[in-house]
């Protein structure tokens, strides 16, 4: 700065952050709106990994598991040789999950029929499954969470119709 020039912001260094200022609005704004909708997905594609595993634990183990879906939360269980089901505890991902507040679970459907609420979806120890679907949902999103007879287990994401 040489004297006598005056000090203070040319138009042009202005201009810069008033731009910047503005992109940083945008991006603050675009991910408050879509929290619920990543939350939603991150919830289902932990689930579908889940499931994968339980199916595939199956096999490994030769032995029956299951999930049910208990409005707030899902649960894998174990069939002992007495015919009871018990709840999965020696393995993380196969760990009782609560979902975050606002999402609810429930089964869709297995075998292409209805399921009642309190039923447990089996996972063989042949592999041979039937398909098989669950609905996680929050007020403005719904994942649908479904396996097929090999398997694979895919996310399907649409606006909650409630």
């Amino acid at each position: 700065m040489t004297k006598g020039a005056a000090g203070g912001f040319t138009l042009i260094e202005v201009l810069v952050v008033v731009v910047v200022i503005g992109i940083a609005s945008g991006i603050v704004i675009a991910n408050l709106g879509g929290d619920e909708r990543r939350s939603a997905e991150r919830e289902a594609h932990r689930l579908a990994g889940a499931l994968e595993h339980a199916a595939a634990l199956a096999q490994w183990r030769s032995e029956l598991l299951g999930v049910s879906a208990e409005g707030a939360a899902y649960r894998f269980w174990r069939r002992g040789e007495d015919g009871r089901w018990s709840s999965v505890d020696d393995d993380d991902v196969l760990a009782p999950h609560a979902l975050p507040s606002a999402f609810t679970i429930r089964l869709a459907s297995y075998a292409g029929a209805p399921v009642a609420e309190d039923a447990i979806l089996p996972f063989r120890p042949s592999g041979r499954n039937e398909p098989y679907a669950l609905e996680l949902a929050s007020p403005a999103w719904s994942q649908i969470v479904a396996g097929d007879p090999l398997n694979r287990v895919q996310v399907a994401a649409h606006a909650a119709s409630r």
